[in-house]
Formats: C-alpha cells, sequence, structure tokens
C-alpha cells in the first residue's frame, strides 16, 4: 500500500463510532471482520504482465511524460511529440514486434505498458498507440516479411513518423464503404503502380493522429481496383512529406486545430490527387497482385477477407477498454482518498464535521462506480490474454480472432462509458476542488470524452456485438436435430410461462416471507445473479431473434429495414451480455485469490456489481416474471447494506490499484486536504481550551433560556 494511502486512512471513525488506528491503512468495525490483503489484490488486477505494468508505471510517474496544465496546443503538441521520443529512445514497443523483426511477440506486455500511460499524458498515450498500436502494427499484421523489414524500422524509431489513414469525414464507421480509390496501373513505373485517389469532399481521410504536422508516412486504406475489378477495401504503404517535412506532390493536408481533449496530438486530415506508389507498397499479405495485374488472395471470401484485415483494429479496442479502466481507478483513487479526509456539516459529533465517505449519498455515488471498475478490471485482463494468444500466433483460427473481436467489441464501448461516467461523477463529488486543473479530474474527462468515439464508436461495437450474439443463436439452432428443435420449443415455453405467470414469483415470495434477511441471502448468492443476468441476456437475444426470424426470406432492403426497426433491442442485448461478461470475468478472479478476507471483501463489491446492474433493469425483470415484486422492492435496501459493509475498506481497495502519487498529481488527494483538515481542528481544539473564546449567540440564549427557567421554579 502506498504512503499516502495510509495517510488518509488516519483520524477517521466508523459507522459503529469507534475511532481508527492512525497507524492503520483504514478503520475497521469491531469483531475481527474481513480484510483486504491489498498487496494480493494488486496483484491480482496487474494480471499476467504484471511486470511490464510495474515497469510502465515506473515510466508513467515520471514529471517529464505528464500533461501540461497550461500549455497552448502548439506547445503541447510540441511536448508529447518529444516525449514520443524519449519513448522511442527506450524502446517501449519493442514487446510488439515478432522474432524476425528482433523483439519477443510479446504482444500483451505490449498493450498492458501502453495501456499505462494513460495516468501520465493521454495525448501521449493515444499519440503512442498512432505510431506503434495502429500505423506501425498495420505493417507487421497486413504487410509481408520484405515489407516489414524496409519499413518497420523507421517506424519504431520516428525516423518515419506514421499516420493511420482509414477513416473518411463522410464514412466514418462504415469502412466497408471507403471511397478512396486505389486503382492499379501496369504500365506505371518499373513494375507497376498504384494511383491513390480521393475522388470527393467526403473522401477526405480525417481525425488522424500525426497528419497535420509530424506524419511522413501514412498506412492508407483504400478500394483496391485492377482490371476493372473493385476487390474492396485494403492497405497501402503511402509517403506524404519529405525528410522536410514538406508535403509530396498531390498529397494534400489539413489541420484539424484545437480540439475538447488529447491537443497533444496533431490531428488532421489527408487527401490524394493521383498519387503514384509502387506496386509492392500494398500490404500484401491478405491480398496482393501480380505485375500484369492479377489479383490474388488467401481468403476467398470477400466478407470474411475485408473482416481480417481490419482485425488490425481490434489492438487499438483492446487497449481502449484497459486504459478506460485505468484512467477509472486514477479518478476513484482521488475522489475516495479525497472523501475520507474532507469534512462538511456538522452532525451527532458538536465539535468535528462529518467525513464524506460516511454520508450515504456519497457511497451510493461512488462504490457502485469503484465496482464496475473491479469488474471491468478482470474482464480486461481476460480479454488481453485472448488478444496474445490471437496476435502472438498461438490461436490463429479465424473463431478465435471472431471470438477476440466480440470481445473486444463488448468491453470498450462498457469501459470507455464507465470511465466518462466515473470521471464526471468524481469530479462532482470532489465539490469546487473537483472542477480545478490541477486535480486532473476535468482535463481527465475532457481527453477520454473521444475514447468513446473512436476505435469503433461504442454504439456501432455494440451492434456488431448483437449481430453476432444472433448469429451464434441461429447456428445452434441450425445446427440441433428434430429432438433438439423439440427441447428448444420447450424451453421456450418455459421462458413464456415465467413472463405471463405468477408461478415463478411466487415461489420467491414464498422463500422469502416474513425473512428479508433470508431474500438478502439469496440475492447475494452466485448463482441468483449468475442465472438473473444469463437468463436476461439470453431472452434478449431470444427475443429480437424471434422478431427478426422472417427477415431472412425479404429483400435486402426489406431485410435492412426490418433489424433497423429492432436496432435497440440488439444494443440492449449486447449490453446485457457485456454485464454478464464482466460478471463471470470478476467471479473467476475472486475464486483465484487464496486470502479469504480478500475473497470476502471482494464477493461483497461484486454483489454490489451483480445487484445494481439487476436494479439498473429492475422493470425487465418483473415484466418478465424472473423477480418477485417482493425482491424487487428488496434490492434497493440491499444495496445499501452492502455499501455499509464496504464503507471500511474503500482505502485498501483503491489502494490495491496501485494508483502512486506520480500518477495521482492532485493536491486533493495528496495530502492537502488532510493538512487543511487537521490545521482546522488544531485551532478549534485550542479555541475551547482557551478562556477568550467567543460564545455563539444561540449558546447565550439557551443559557438565558434556562436562567429563566430557574428563577420560575
Amino acid at each position: 500500500m502506498t504512503t499516502d494511502s495510509r495517510t488518509a486512512a488516519a483520524s477517521r471513525t466508523t459507522e459503529s463510532g469507534t475511532t481508527a488506528d492512525p497507524t492503520g491503512p483504514i478503520p475497521l468495525p469491531p469483531g475481527g471482520s474481513p480484510r483486504l490483503d491489498v498487496e494480493q489484490v494488486s496483484e491480482a488486477l496487474l494480471g499476467q504482465w504484471a511486470e511490464a505494468r510495474r515497469t510502465a508505471r515506473e515510466r508513467a510517474a515520471r514529471p517529464e511524460l505528464h500533461r501540461p496544465l497550461d500549455a497552448t496546443v502548439a506547445e503541447h503538441r510540441d511536448r508529447v511529440f518529444g516525449q514520443l521520443q524519449l519513448l522511442a529512445e527506450e524502446d517501449v514497443s519493442r514487446p510488439m514486434l515478432p522474432e524476425h523483426l528482433g523483439g519477443p511477440n510479446d504482444n500483451g506486455a505490449n498493450v498492458a505498458a501502453f495501456e499505462e500511460l494513460v495516468v501520465a499524458d493521454p495525448s501521449l498515450q493515444i499519440k503512442a498507440g498512432v505510431q506503434w498500436g495502429l500505423y506501425t502494427s498495420a505493417i507487421v499484421q497486413l504487410g509481408n516479411e520484405e515489407q516489414q523489414q524496409a519499413w518497420v524500422p523507421g517506424a519504431m524509431d520516428l525516423t518515419t513518423p506514421g499516420a493511420f489513414a482509414m477513416t473518411e469525414i463522410g464514412h466514418g464507421s462504415d469502412v466497408q464503404s471507403l471511397a478512396t480509390t486505389a486503382t492499379y496501373d501496369p504500365s506505371g513505373g518499373e513494375d507497376g503502380e498504384w494511383v491513390i485517389h480521393t475522388p470527393f469532399r467526403a473522401a477526405w481521410k480525417d481525425f488522424l493522429g500525426n497528419a497535420a504536422i509530424h506524419a511522413k508516412a501514412a498506412t492508407v486504406f483504400a478500394r483496391l481496383i485492377t482490371k476493372g475489378v473493385d476487390h474492396g477495401v485494403h492497405c497501402f504503404y503511402v509517403p506524404v512529406r519529405d525528410a522536410e517535412g514538406e508535403l509530396l506532390p498531390g498529397v494534400s493536408s489539413e489541420d484539424d486545430g484545437p480540439k475538447g481533449g488529447l491537443n497533444g496530438i496533431d490531428n488532421g486530415r489527408l487527401a490524394f490527387d493521383h498519387v503514384r506508389i509502387p506496386r509492392t507498397n500494398l500490404l500484401g499479405r491478405y491480398g496482393d497482385v501480380a505485375a500484369d495485374g492479377t489479383y490474388t488472395s488467401p481468403i476467398e471470401s470477400p466478407g470474411r477477407r475485408f473482416f481480417t484485415m481490419l482485425g488490425t483494429l481490434v489492438q487499438g479496442r483492446v487497449s481502449l477498454d484497459g486504459s478506460a479502466i485505468r484512467a477509472s481507478q486514477l479518478a476513484l483513487h482521488i475522489a475516495i482518498t479525497y472523501a475520507t479526509q474532507r469534512r462538511q456539516f456538522t452532525a451527532a459529533d458538536p465539535t468535528q464535521e462529518t467525513v464524506l465517505m460516511d454520508y450515504q449519498a456519497h457511497l451510493h455515488r461512488l462504490l457502485p462506480k469503484l465496482a464496475a471498475t473491479y469488474a471491468g478490471a478482470f474482464a480486461h485482463e481476460q480479454l488481453l490474454q485472448a488478444f496474445d494468444d490471437v496476435f502472438s500466433g498461438r490461436a490463429e483460427d479465424p473463431e478465435s480472432r471472431e471470438d477476440l473481436e466480440t470481445l473486444a467489441a463488448t468491453l470498450k464501448p462498457t469501459s470507455t462509458w464507465l470511465a466518462l461516467d466515473t470521471i464526471q461523477e468524481c469530479r462532482e463529488a470532489c465539490g469546487g476542488s473537483g472542477f480545478m486543473a490541477e486535480n486532473q479530474l476535468v482535463g481527465l474527462h475532457q481527453d477520454l470524452d473521444v475514447y468513446a468515439t473512436f476505435e469503433g464508436d461504442n454504439t456501432i461495437l455494440l451492434q456488431l456485438v448483437a449481430k453476432r450474439l444472433l448469429s451464434d443463436y441461429t447456428s445452434e439452432l441450425k445446427n440441433v436435430d428434430r429432438a433438439g428443435i423439440g427441447r428448444f420449443i420447450a424451453q421456450r415455453a418455459e421462458v413464456l410461462a415465467k413472463r405471463h405467470t405468477p408461478w415463478a414469483r411466487l415461489g420467491q415470495n414464498v422463500a422469502d416471507r416474513g425473512n428479508a434477511r433470508r431474500a438478502f441471502d439469496s440475492m447475494r448468492q452466485a448463482e441468483f445473479q449468475e442465472e438473473m443476468l444469463a437468463d436476461r441476456a439470453r431472452v434478449k437475444v431470444e427475443e429480437v431473434a424471434l422478431a427478426l426470424r422472417g427477415a431472412a426470406k425479404m429483400s435486402p432492403a426489406d431485410a435492412a429495414a426490418e433489424v433497423n426497426k429492432h436496432q435497440v433491442e440488439m444494443l440492449d442485448a449486447a449490453r446485457a451480455h457485456a454485464d454478464l461478461v464482466r460478471w463471470r470475468a470478476f467471479t473467476t478472479g475472486i475464486e483465484a485469490l487464496e486470502d479469504e478476507g480478500s475473497r470476502a471483501v471482494l464477493t461483497d463489491v461484486r454483489d454490489l456489481f451483480g445487484l445494481t446492474a439487476i436494479n439498473d433493469d429492475l422493470a425487465w425483470f418483473l415484466l418478465s416474471g424472473m423477480i418477485s415484486a417482493q425482491r424487487g422492492r428488496q434490492i434497493e435496501g440491499d444495496l445499501r447494506r452492502l455499501l455499509w459493509r464496504l464503507r471500511p475498506h474503500v482505502l485498501d481497495l483503491v489502494a490495491a490499484f496501485d494508483v502512486r502519487p506520480g500518477h495521482v498529481r492532485a493536491p486533493i488527494a495528496l495530502g492537502g486536504e488532510q493538512e487543511r483538515q487537521d490545521e482546522a481542528a488544531a485551532h478549534f481544539r485550542a479555541q475551547r481550551a482557551s478562556n477568550d473564546a467567543p460564545v455563539s449567540e444561540k449558546a447565550l440564549r439557551d443559557r438565558a433560556k434556562k436562567a429563566a427557567r430557574a428563577r420560575t421554579r
């Protein structure tokens, strides 16, 4: 545990009124309650690539890598590019390289370390992500070995800063419909040339990191056209600036200008006016063209080929998921540390104000976010392991890639939205102090705002998840025999019976009757929570699938219109799936812990996450007949009980995040507030001990009233 966490916990009182041990990290209620083993939980959160994370956290604590508070856009850009050069000199992204390029092929370690940069400066993190996670990774993942040997060294050492030119202003997330063209000219150059062209304004590549100033080359996604045939979107290596930074002939660039956040990155636009590049600049791992213009690909299906090439994006989604969780951890560390020191309004104690964390409303606004952050952290570790398996080549099959893409599309929207909600809640929970730039929360929210949009818009990604769930559901039905169809119909009838008859709810009512404790215990059982969350996810997918069962026989236009009618339900099914994924990952993480106290405390945190997810969708559970009205009324009370049970453990829970003073950089969470409180307490103690302390008007009036009553007796 860090020193500042221990300091933050001193001189506080527990809910039972006992005084905290100032030498201990948190105040605990009497009776030998379970205690979190901070080191063990912190180790579990570090995951498989613990050493890479520790090294990266030490790096992120270095002042020369930190986000400036008062820099202009130009100054911030210069600073971040200088920071990027430091990272290049230290070869921080080398773990991503395969063995034949001199690396260890440790993609998990590379992404784990990259995620930690968010607490230094999100602009630095994203600029590094553009340079190595997107631009360089596209060459590694989509290029052949000759192309890798030619272009990767310059990308790694920043000899050739690059842009990842996929997004067009007119198509956004619809990459399959990009309008930029790459037309093959067999008579061009010595061995044929590609002609890269931007046909109209909406086809300009936009929002590209490095494009405004620094990029000297770009990996450009364009429609490959040869012999009059459009083979769909492919990736090309295109030089855009010379050694002096001047744009090459035919290349146009514009600066996107100041943004709502991430202003250390020179985002810009690129366009191409019949720019010619060699035939061999097509990154040809999944599609190549011979000198005579003949196209070949190891993947016959154009659709599968497109999605395989697009798989390079998954690294960005994986890293944004982990970065968003880390940002939530930082915000919670600041807000909860502050809330355990800041005192406001008097209560039972006439000499000392109440600490913020002892207010139920404060617990209610911060602890569910803490629980969701823990769930997201354990889920991210599973995602990172799946990513490393695929990108290292241990799980190269199409099904593993598809599973990885679905999991990334599930968790990236969930965690980035959670981060924005958490940071805003933490900002408000810190009052006016949270609005001060020096306390990080405002800047962190500004920088992470776009995380919900880039590397795949969150809503679009959830649609992809829903389509995969529907596809799996349909495939499952196609692969069962007549007896299996009969079982499905019977199960469907059981679900309908649950929803339209009172028997399931009546069973819960009978089991819980007259005993709130029994209802609380039953809802905290892992089996109950998993059943509720799993049934909700399954039923929501099933309902959409049944609603769309006629679309297969419609024309493409009518089928698209039918799907559009159920788009909201599809997104709802994807969110339900995300809750189940996170709950199961959290439960798996708890089961792996050896310390009983840690398991007990984290089980309470997991229950807070699970019951909050159920309560947030309580109307659906009630209308579906899956939860009785009695249990539905009980959940709010159960959540409040969990909040009070977790209150003594809040500092241990954030200490396990291993957020260090060099990451925090917020005076309110580094002892500044505690110093103010100690000074105020000392002042009032001295004032009460003196003989010349002023008497309050109220006390004077009370004294006079008491004397008057005594005279009338």
